[in-house]
C-alpha cells in the first residue's frame, strides 16, 4: 500500500510539472539589461521641486527629493530638457545643447544630482532634441547671415508669389502647433521651416556638417556619464527634397480640426526612409560606448505615428534602430469608455507586432498628454498602473502617476504653452499641454510644498490638499502604497521573465497572467465598466475549477484586502478596480516583504519537492 502512495505520489509530482502552463519569455537564466526591465520616471523639471523660491522646479529641487525615486522603486529617472534655452516652448527650443539653462542651475547642480543618484542605484536619461534648435542658437544667427558652415544647418527656401504678387510660404505645410510651418525672414530673405513653434527652425539632416555637430551633442552628455537618451520627435527629422505639398483631408473631417496640422496628411515631412537611417547613427554613437566600457546605454524614440512605421524604429539585424520606440497604444487606443475588448486589442496590437526578440514597453502618461486620473478617472488610476508596471517589458511613469495626480485647470490668462496660445480662447482648452504640467503635490502646505514663491510658474491643483504624497504615504491604503508594491512585484523573476496570457473574461472584464513554470503566477484582473461585475476565472486554462487564488495587490476601491482568499468559480468586483492575485498554489507565504520580492527557491518548486522529500522520508521510515 506504501509503494503504491509513493508511486501515485510522483507521478503526481511529474504531472505537477508537466503541467506548468506558458512559456517564457526569455530563457530564465539569460541575463537581462537593465534598460529591458527599468522602471523610467520621467521629471519635467519645472514643476518637481523648487529649492530658491523662484516659482520654477529646479536640479537642485529634484537632487533634494531623489530619495523619493529611490522609496517607490524608481530604476532610471529621465529628464525632460534642462538645456540653455529662451523656453519660448519651455527647454524644447535649445540655443546651447553643451550648457545647463540658469533657470535650473549649473553644470555643478547637474553633476552634484548624478552623484546623488547613482549613490541611490539610479541611472539617469537626458532628452536629446534633434529635430530643431532655438532661433536664438548662434548657428542658427550665423545660418541667418550664411556664414559657412553654417548655411544650410538649417532648412531656407525661396518665396513663391500669388497672382496679386504678394509673397506666400513655398508650399501649404502647417506647424505642429497651428498655422504654416514657414517663418518669412527678413534679413535673409528666405523663409524657414519649423514644424512646431516659429522660435524652434528645422534642422538640416542633409547637411553632414550638422549631422556630425548632432552627434557630437550626443557624445557630450555621454561623456559626462549619462545613461541614454529619451530623443523627441523623430518623425520630422527628413523632408520632401522637392518640398511638394501636403493633401488636405476631406472637407468634412477638415473642418472639425481646430489645430492646422490636423486638417492635412503629411507623407512629406513625417517617416522618410532616411529618418530610420539617422537614427541607426545615432545607435552606433550609443553602441560606441558600450564597446569602450561594456556598460549599455539606452535610446528610446518618441514618434506619434502610424504602428508600422513606430515598429521601423526597432530597426533590424543589419542596421539597428532605438533599444525601444515609445509605445503610445495605452493612451492613443483606450479612454474611459473602452471595454475590455478595446484593453485586449491595445495591449496585443503592440505585442504581436513587436520583431522578433525586441523588448516591449508601455507608457500611460507624459509631459504632453493628459494625467491618467483625467482620461479615465481616479478610480482606474491603480489598474491603469497595474497595467503599465505588469506587463512584459518596461515601463515608464510620468511624474505624479504614482499618486494619481489628475490636470489642474489652467484659465486663459494662465495658459503658457505656446499650443494652446496658438488655438486661442476658443481651442486653448483642448490644445493646452498645461493643465498636465502643474507641479508635483508634495503635501498639504502652500502650493503642495513646490515652492515658497506665492506664485508658481503653472498653478497648483486645488486638490493638493487631500491629494498628496505626504497624505497618501501615511494612509494604509492608498494609489501612492500600491505603486510600491508593483514596483516590488518588478523586481521578480516572473515579472522580468515571465510569460503574458491575457484576455477578456466579459465584456468589460480584462485579465492578464504573469507566470513561470519555477516561480509564483500572478494573476491581474481588471473590471474596467461603470458596474459591479460577476468575475468567473473556471475557464482561464492555467486555473482549476477548485482553485484559490489570493489577493496581492488590490486597488484602493476593491473591496478586497491584501491575503483575501478568492474561489476561480466566482466573485464580485466593483467598478473600475483592479486586484494582483497570486495563485494560492503557487505561493505558501504572502506578505508585503516576501510576496514582492524574487526568491532563489521559488515556492512554487519548494512546494512539490517538500511533499516528495517527505512522502520518501516516510516511505524509508518504513521499510
Amino acid at each position: 500500500m506504501r509503494r503504491e502512495c509513493m508511486v501515485l505520489l510522483i507521478l503526481n509530482v511529474a504531472e505537477y510539472f508537466a503541467g506548468a502552463k506558458n512559456t517564457v519569455v526569455a530563457d530564465e537564466n539569460e541575463s537581462l539589461e537593465w534598460w529591458q526591465t527599468a522602471v523610467y520616471y520621467q521629471v519635467y523639471p519645472r514643476s518637481f521641486k523648487d529649492s530658491n523660491g523662484d516659482g520654477i522646479g529646479d536640479l537642485k529641487g529634484i537632487e533634494e527629493k531623489a530619495e523619493h525615486f529611490k522609496d517607490i522603486g524608481v530604476d532610471c529617472v529621465w529628464l525632460s530638457p534642462i538645456f540653455k534655452s529662451p523656453m519660448a516652448d519651455f527647454g524644447y527650443d535649445i540655443s546651447d545643447y553643451n550648457a545647463i539653462d540658469s533657470v535650473y542651475g549649473t553644470m555643478d547642480d547637474f553633476v552634484s544630482l548624478q552623484k546623488k543618484l547613482k549613490s541611490l542605484g539610479i541611472k539617469i536619461i537626458l532628452d536629446f532634441v534633434p529635430n530643431h534648435s532655438s532661433d536664438e542658437h548662434e548657428w542658427f544667427k550665423k545660418s541667418v547671415q550664411k556664414i559657412m558652415p553654417y548655411k544650410n544647418y538649417y532648412v531656407w527656401k525661396d518665396a513663391k508669389y500669388d497672382e496679386n504678387n504678394c509673397r506666400v510660404p513655398p508650399n501649404n505645410w502647417q506647424s505642429l502647433f497651428s498655422n504654416s510651418a514657414w517663418t518669412w525672414n527678413e534679413k535673409r530673405g528666405q523663409y524657414y521651416l519649423h514644424q512646431f513653434d516659429p522660435k524652434q527652425p528645422d534642422l538640416n539632416y542633409r547637411n553632414k556638417a550638422l549631422v556630425k555637430e548632432m552627434k557630437d551633442n550626443f557624445r557630450f552628455w555621454l561623456d559626462l556619464g549619462v545613461d541614454g537618451y529619451r530623443v523627441d520627435a523623430v518623425p520630422f527629422l527628413f523632408e520632401d527634397p522637392q518640398f511638394c505639398d501636403d493633401i488636405r483631408k476631406p472637407e468634412e473631417l477638415a473642418m472639425k480640426e481646430k489645430n492646422t496640422y490636423e486638417q492635412y496628411y503629411h507623407p512629406n515631412t513625417m517617416d522618410l526612409d532616411e529618418t530610420y537611417d539617422m537614427i541607426n547613427q545615432f545607435r552606433e554613437v550609443i553602441d560606441e560606448y558600450k564597446l569602450k566600457d561594456g556598460k549599455s546605454r539606452v535610446m528610446i524614440t518618441e514618434a506619434y505615428t502610424s504602428l508600422e512605421n513606430t515598429m521601423r524604429y526597432y530597426g533590424n539585424e543589419t542596421n539597428l534602430g532605438a533599444h525601444m520606440p515609445f509605445n503610445f497604444g495605452l493612451i492613443d487606443r483606450l479612454n474611459d469608455h473602452s471595454n475590455a475588448s478595446k484593453f485586449n486589442d491595445a495591449i496585443n496590437n503592440w505585442l504581436d507586432n513587436m520583431p522578433e526578440g525586441k523588448c516591449a514597453n508601455w507608457v500611460i502618461g507624459n509631459h504632453d498628454q493628459p494625467r491618467v486620473a483625467t482620461r479615465f478617472g481616479s478610480e482606474m488610476v491603480d489598474a491603469m498602473n497595474m497595467l503599465n508596471m505588469l506587463l512584459p517589458g518596461a515601463a515608464f511613469t510620468y511624474m505624479g502617476e504614482e499618486i494619481g495626480m489628475s490636470d489642474t485647470a489652467v484659465r486663459w490668462d494662465q495658459t503658457v504653452d505656446p499650443r494652446g496660445l496658438n488655438a486661442g480662447p476658443g481651442g486653448f482648452r483642448t490644445l493646452s499641454r498645461d493643465p498636465a504640467r502643474s507641479p508635483y503635490q508634495w503635501n498639504a502646505s502652500a502650493n503642495a510644498g513646490f515652492t515658497v514663491s506665492s506664485t508658481p510658474w503653472l498653478p497648483v491643483n486645488p486638490n493638493y490638499w487631500k491629494l498628496n504624497l505626504d497624505a497618501q504615504r501615511k494612509q494604509h491604503c492608498s494609489h501612492y502604497t500600491v505603486y510600491n508594491r508593483l514596483a516590488r512585484l518588478r523586481k521578480t523573476r516572473t515579472v522580468q521573465r515571465g510569460s503574458f496570457d491575457g484576455r477578456e473574461l466579459s465584456d468589460w472584464v480584462y485579465a492578464f497572467t504573469r507566470s513561470l513554470p519555477s516561480a509564483e503566477t500572478y494573476l491581474v484582473v481588471m473590471n474596467v465598466g461603470s458596474e459591479d461585475e460577476h468575475v468567473d476565472l473556471s475557464r482561464w486554462p492555467t486555473t482549476d475549477e477548485d482553485e484559490t487564488w489570493m489577493v496581492h495587490t488590490p486597488s484602493v476601491n476593491s473591496q478586497y484586502t491584501i491575503g483575501y482568499s478568492l474561489k476561480t468559480n466566482g466573485f464580485m468586483m466593483r467598478p473600475k478596480s483592479a486586484m494582483v492575485l497570486c495563485n494560492k498554489r503557487h505561493s505558501l507565504v504572502l506578505s508585503s516583504s516576501s510576496s514582492a520580492t524574487s526568491s532563489t527557491s521559488s515556492p512554487s518548486l519548494l512546494f512539490p519537492v517538500a511533499m516528495f522529500v517527505v512522502a520518501m522520508g516516510y516511505s524509508f521510515a518504513n521499510q
